[in-house]
């Protein structure tokens, strides 16, 4: 499966109003869209940061859906404010212990690597992250994407509240700092969300 996700540096003050429209207006079209698996929304209110992703079949369906998709990134441009940023992904994994609810708040981490060996980091998350999140308290699912021709990935872990989220972050840290430059892993950036839209509906990978 594939997904396409439009990072927005908007207003802050504009974040609930973008939230509702994508929710009632993006969402609906979208998910019309031949391929079209789901859609998820994670916003930062305090900076305006918001990052809108769609989940697809395929790469075929993700491609063909580019002009109709512009049209979404575009009025909800205009509902935020600031600039945007669109990249496509392969998605690499997922792993969901349970639905996300109401309250819930997500940690992305930006990551790069050789290209050659980006499988490698890939499965090093999968096999040897994975599993000690399912102990964390409050753990509710990691996705990891990729382009696979630069070595990014973007990990995207999720957790039940904001006190579960921050009390993860002695983890979090030890990933940055210790087990992902072990493998060669460089950690571009890191950031916490609200998870504001949780409808990407990407099946269990493990």
């Amino acid at each position: 499966m594939y997904a396409r996700s439009t990072t927005i540096h908007g207003n802050p003050q504009s974040v609930e109003q973008g939230i509702a429209f994508v929710r009632d207006e993006d969402m609906p079209a979208v998910r019309q869209l031949e391929g079209c698996v789901g859609l998820s929304m994670l916003a930062d209110r305090e900076t305006g940061r918001c990052i809108v992703t769609t989940s697809w079949r395929d790469e075929a369906a993700m491609h063909a859906s580019q002009d109709a998709v512009r049209t979404s990134q575009e009025r909800t441009l205009g509902v935020l404010g600031g600039t945007a940023q669109v990249d496509e992904w392969e998605i690499a994994a997922m792993h969901r212990v349970h639905e996300s609810h109401s309250g819930t708040c997500s940690r992305v981490t930006w990551l790069r690597t050789d290209p050659d060996a980006v499988d490698k980091a890939v499965d090093a998350v999968r096999l040897s992250l994975m599993p000690k999140l399912d102990d964390l308290p409050g753990f509710c699912s990691v996705s990891v994407l990729m382009r696979r021709d630069e070595g990014r990935t973007v990990a995207t872990v999720t957790y039940d509240s904001r006190a579960d989220l921050e009390a993860s972050a002695e983890g979090a840290r030890e990933f940055r700092e210790e087990f992902g430059p072990s493998l060669g892993i460089e950690v571009l950036d890191s950031a916490e969300f609200d998870l504001s839209i949780a409808e990407l509906r990407v099946p269990e990978t493990l």
